[in-house]
């Protein structure tokens, strides 16, 4: 598998290599100005990474936002839901005292007269001390009754003023999302705009030294002696490498999480919810709550975090490589490790053994291949 994969890195376009036809793109209106022609290659090159890690945090951001305002519906819905019963029970127990208020005025119900007075006028004694005995537990059940209205009608009120304030805060989220996903949008058209600005010498020159810097990167991480020797993936790792190796050609989109295009979370975390085990859905949790491993253990199935700020994510195949959505105009493909600044790795199934009969996956036809092109194209998920 070692030989396989590194005889692919010298053919691998990464994370940037620019299409020649991408002036072609839309071009959106836009705050800053184009780079102009005499900016050197390597300085546009470096802008156009940090628009890049820019754009991808703030997809990570708006996705996290997501996954908030999903869980907020959620807790909505079912404090909706026990409002209607407490507004329920409430509406029955006004309905029961207003009928034993009825019955009190008009003495039509059982408490009519006194126990001692029908005591007094009854014929049959030890009858009228049965009676007592039920107009007793009338009483009870009217004291009851009124309790029961009572607890109601507090539950009714702190049910209600807890459904306001989660309302209010997936109002709130709403309304972040939605500055989110204009942060993201705005990000995308400085790319496209930047993209359009530039001469065809230019965009070779910036695939070329993105090609060359990526390369060098990955020779000098493996040189380093960071990796350790090849390891056999888990069961579960093996059905998540599984999942996201059958994605590679499909699309970046920022906010995608399958089936038909996906950004880097995306990925990872449906390849690892097909394999059993659900994981955090952005790549800031995922880096916070997922069990931590040294680079040295790394085995299949691993995802490998990206940037200080743990921004992107890729799962780890093996030999130094990894598959992942790289970023918007991209594919799911197969990358060398070192593609990114590395900031560590996580294990989904820390307690899971290695399997002991192991083969590594035939690669997918031009995992390795292709540029990322279709800037213009990369799209949004709608409200």
């Amino acid at each position: 598998m070692r030989g396989r994969f590194r005889r692919s890195v010298g053919s691998v376009a990464l994370l940037g290599a620019v299409a020649v036809a991408l002036p072609a793109a839309p071009v959106y209106a836009t705050s800053r100005p184009a780079a102009p022609p005499d900016i050197p290659v390597s300085e546009l090159l470096t802008r156009l990474q940090k628009l890049y890690q820019q754009t991808e945090a703030a997809t990570e951001a708006y996705n996290a936002t997501e996954e908030d305002l999903k869980a907020q519906a959620k807790l909505s819905k079912k404090l909706d839901g026990r409002l209607r019963a407490a507004r329920s029970d409430l509406a029955q127990g006004r309905a029961d005292a207003g009928r034993l208020a009825r019955e009190q005025y008009t003495g039509s119900g059982p408490g009519g007269l006194s126990p001692y007075v029908q005591f007094l006028l009854s014929k049959d004694p030890e009858q009228a001390l049965d009676r007592g005995h039920l107009l007793k537990e009338a009483a009870g059940h009217q004291a009851d009754t009124v309790t029961r209205l009572a607890g109601s009608a507090k539950k009714a009120n702190e049910l209600a003023t807890k459904a306001k304030k989660a309302l209010d805060r997936k109002k709130s989220l709403a309304d972040r999302r939605k500055k989110q996903k204009a942060k993201v949008e705005g990000r995308l058209r400085e790319v496209e705009t930047m993209l359009s600005s530039l001469s065809p010498q230019q965009l070779a020159e910036l695939s070329r030294l993105e090609r060359a810097g990526m390369e060098d990167a990955q020779q000098a991480f493996l040189g380093s002696g960071a990796l350790g020797g090849p390891q056999a993936p888990s069961k579960g790792g093996q059905r998540a490498m599984a999942y996201a190796l059958t994605q590679v050609g499909k699309p970046y989109v920022w906010g995608a999480e399958g089936p038909d295009s996906f950004d880097c979370s995306g990925l990872t975390s449906q390849a690892w919810a097909h394999a059993g085990k659900p994981i955090p859905r952005t790549s800031q949790e995922q880096w916070k709550q997922l069990p931590h491993v040294s680079l040295r253990e790394l085995r299949p199935g691993d995802l490998v975090i990206y940037f200080p700020g743990a921004t992107h994510v890729a799962m780890y195949l093996g030999d130094g490589m990894v598959v992942q959505a790289p970023r918007p105009g991209a594919k799911v493909k197969i990358s060398p490790i070192a593609a990114n600044p590395l900031l560590g790795a996580v294990r989904p199934d820390e307690d899971a053994a290695g399997l002991k009969d192991y083969t590594p996956p035939e690669l997918p036809d031009g995992a390795t291949d292709g540029d990322d092109t279709g800037y213009g194209d990369a799209s949004a998920p709608g409200d």
